[in-house]
């Protein structure tokens, strides 16, 4: 089981934090969030995962030296971002002949990995994407589904959303998909990829803890959440300053 993991992002909306320090890498509850994708990862069967590196690298490189998880990590350096897609795309052959999961590293998650893998192998589409119900329909990428889960309509952050089932950044995906995405410079799966799969995709209602760590005020709840939450593979913390 393979595994990609976006953690190339800038953290624009994270500064000054993330001027030193690499997004994937930002502390919560005393751990980078990206101890949480490994531990939550391994705990869920992923034996592979490729993390695409482009602000800091060498922060991510040295720490993942030290991490103690089984899983084989390979890390993939943009000099200029791909997007998440482009990601996927420039790695066509790690992937392979398999069916992948892609997810997005700001988020700190829960979610049931092991659900979402195993509700597309028993569904007819190229990709299932974890869905959760929010409040603000017009600032995400909004799903309507029909009566079996099938995906009838996409659209990235909606004037007039038709419903309020968000994308919640966690995919699993046929090879196949790569096929659908497009050869230019950047390449975003909310906006070029996900919108050509319509009526070829699922919608898995996602179970868990999934939040977005995109702003100050998301960051300073998630600190106050993180302790009531579990991951059941974690391992001991390190000293965070060695890890970062």
């Amino acid at each position: 089981m393979k595994a990609f993991l976006l953690a190339a992002g800038l953290g624009t909306r994270l500064r000054p934090l993330t001027c030193r320090i690499p997004k994937c890498l930002v502390p919560v509850g005393g751990r980078p969030m990206l101890d949480y994708w490994l531990a939550l990862l391994e705990y869920h069967g992923f034996t592979e995962v490729l993390i695409n590196l482009h602000h800091l690298p060498e922060q991510v490189e040295a720490y993942l030296a030290q991490q103690p998880y089984r899983i084989a990590i390979r890390t993939f350096y943009e000099p200029e971002l791909l997007g998440s897609a482009g990601t996927v795309r420039a790695n066509r052959e790690w992937v392979g002949g398999e069916d992948f999961l892609v997810a997005y590293a700001d988020n700190l998650s829960t979610a049931d990995l092991s659900g979402l893998w195993q509700f597309h192998q028993t569904h007819a589409g190229l990709l299932s994407m974890a869905l959760f119900e929010t409040p603000e329909p017009e600032r995400c990428g909004i799903a309507v589904l029909d009566d079996t889960g099938r995906i009838v309509a996409f659209e990235e952050k909606p004037a007039r959303p038709r419903s309020n089932l968000a994308n919640a950044g966690l995919y699993v995906a046929s090879p196949e998909v790569i096929n659908y995405i497009p050869l230019k410079p950047v390449a975003d799966f909310g906006f070029d990829v996900l919108p050509q799969l319509v009526g070829r995709m699922y919608g898995f209602h996602l179970t868990g803890y999934h939040y977005d760590i995109g702003t100050w005020e998301s960051y300073e709840k998630a600190q106050r959440e993180v302790r009531g939450l579990q991951w059941p593979n974690l391992r001991p913390p390190r000293p965070l300053e060695s890890q970062i």
